[in-house]
């Protein structure tokens, strides 16, 4: 079975809208499309965790992705 690639999730109810995570993802794949909580384009995401380990808040992880 292959392992399947794992995406940024983030708690957008406890996300504060900083921007820290945008500033590290090398692929663009996260935005604050309202300035209310960031989102992840997990077409884009490839899985790296440069977000978890900048997030402040600790609201972002790394979890399967979506087939």
């Amino acid at each position: 079975m292959p392992r399947q690639q794992r995406k940024a999730k983030i708690s957008t109810d406890q996300c504060v809208a900083c921007g820290c995570c945008i500033k590290v993802c090398p692929r663009d794949a996260i935005t604050v499309p309202r300035g209310i909580f960031a989102e992840v384009d997990e077409n884009l995401c490839v899985g790296c965790g440069k977000c978890v380990k900048e997030c402040p808040a600790s609201v972002i992880r790394l979890e399967a992705g979506s087939l």
